[in-house]
């Protein structure tokens, strides 16, 4: 299927409907996040089955955890040199590929560390060539317009697929056990990579097109950055800023605000004031949904006013809701609040984040420059995730952890406001082209 007559009928047959082949590859890559978010989820409702079965302690599987997180974000700058250098087909075939090996391994797991080399090394890696920076580079190779919204729709996926397949994890954990849950995951990344090897194409000049909202042949975008050694020197260039340490900080508290503690350790956390787990993955579940209203909603923000004032409101909204979480009693209508007024919220931070690298650092290298950034996104993710685990195993309780969270997201809204205007702060990187 992947001859010449395969790789040109498609974009001829959606060509001929008039749909622009930019949207057939950002719905498969909406897809393959999804499933990839996951199976990063897919431990968060697994850490008390793992603690009945192996005796196994809250700290110990966080361990684990919080080890994936930090490869999760590590590998985005690298990937997004490998898509450079291969394209972003093969590197999210290979992808899949080690995530659901690790996966299947597992099943078979009876120790700790096996558990940190399948779900932290393996899974950690295998996602991290598929995390955000994938959906950075999609949509900057792709798209010319709506770029913030194509953002908006796969950062969405992303988030999204964390929250609304947990409901079905833990309902299948309950009835079959841990492992049920893990071969679900396999079946969904497998049908993943089914999509990706039909549909995936790796530019709009490789079937013949131009970006999505441009009519002229795309502009050369810089000097190529083809190397793992390409991804290094763009973080010494993009480091001599200020605004990549902006970006970075405030990256770092959207991690630890939202993968590390909610997705890692809300179902637990509520177990500890009498909810089961199908209900807390439900209460998850209508987390992805407002979440998913809001980043795209975010997407379509993003491409109209201030960035940066969209930041502050995000993190400082978030603050709040964090705060006013313990003391919702953990009651029905306390959590439906919560689980709104936090979902819009959850991820909406990433198209912004996206255009402000777009803008800063220029098209060419606006995905190696938010890969970095990123990997911010998950050492914070990391922190909270082990630190959460620590806490409930020493203090017999996760608020302080989340009292933290809480208060560093109002110190990331009032941080963003530090990066000046556009025409005023000089930070574009050599050779750098102007986003869109």
């Amino acid at each position: 299927m992947t001859g010449p007559v395969a790789e040109g009928a498609l974009p001829l047959f959606f060509a001929q409907r008039r749909i622009h082949y930019g949207w057939v590859v950002a719905a498969t890559t909406f897809l393959t996040m999804l499933v990839t978010a996951g199976a990063v989820g897919a431990p968060g409702v697994l850490i008390l089955p793992l603690q009945r079965e192996f005796g196994w302690s809250t700290a110990e599987i966080s361990s684990a955890l919080a080890i994936r997180l930090v490869l999760f974000g590590l590998m985005g700058p690298f990937a997004a040199a490998l898509m450079n250098a291969y394209g972003p087909r093969r590197i999210v075939l290979s992808a899949l590929a080690l995530i659901g090996a690790s996966l299947a391994a597992s099943l078979a797991m009876e120790r700790v560390w096996q558990l940190v080399l399948l779900w932290g090394i393996g899974v950690g890696l295998g996602t991290g060539l598929t995390a955000l920076v994938l959906g950075a580079t999609v949509a900057t190779r792709w798209f010319s317009q709506r770029r913030g919204l194509v953002v908006g729709l796969l950062t969405a996926s992303s988030a999204t697929g964390q929250l609304i397949v947990l409901p079905l994890l833990a309902g299948l954990t309950e009835a079959h056990g841990w492992r049920a849950a893990l071969l679900l995951i396999c079946g969904l990344l497998g049908l993943a990579a089914l999509a990706v090897f039909l549909l995936m194409r790796d530019s709009p000049e490789e079937i013949g097109l131009t970006p999505y909202g441009e009519r002229a042949p795309a502009a050369a975008t810089g000097a190529p950055v083809p190397s793992q050694a390409g991804a290094v020197a763009v973080l010494r260039e993009a480091a001599r800023t200020r605004v990549f340490w902006i970006l970075f900080a405030t990256f770092f508290i959207c991690g630890a605000s939202t993968n590390g503690l909610i997705q890692t350790h809300f179902v637990p956390l509520c177990a500890d004031f009498g909810l089961r787990p199908v209900e807390a993955a439900s209460v998850l579940a209508a987390m992805g949904v407002f979440d998913f209203v809001g980043t795209v909603a975010s997407g379509w923000l993003s491409d109209r006013y201030d960035n940066r004032w969209l930041l502050f409101w995000y993190y400082g909204l978030r603050g709040l809701s964090l705060l006013a979480l313990p003391f919702t009693d953990f009651s029905f209508l306390g959590l439906s609040l919560f689980a709104v007024f936090y979902g819009l919220d959850w991820i909406a931070t990433v198209p912004p984040t996206v255009k402000l690298t777009a803008a800063r650092f220029g098209r060419a290298r606006a995905n190696l420059v938010f890969g970095w950034v990123f990997a911010g996104h998950q050492l914070g993710a990391a922190a909270a995730a082990y630190g959460a685990g620590l806490s409930r195993s020493e203090l017999a309780s996760y608020l302080p952890a989340f009292f933290i969270a809480g208060a560093l997201c109002f110190v990331g809204a009032a941080l963003i406001l530090v990066i000046g205007h556009p025409r005023s702060e000089g930070a574009r990187l050599p050779n750098a082209v102007p986003a869109n």
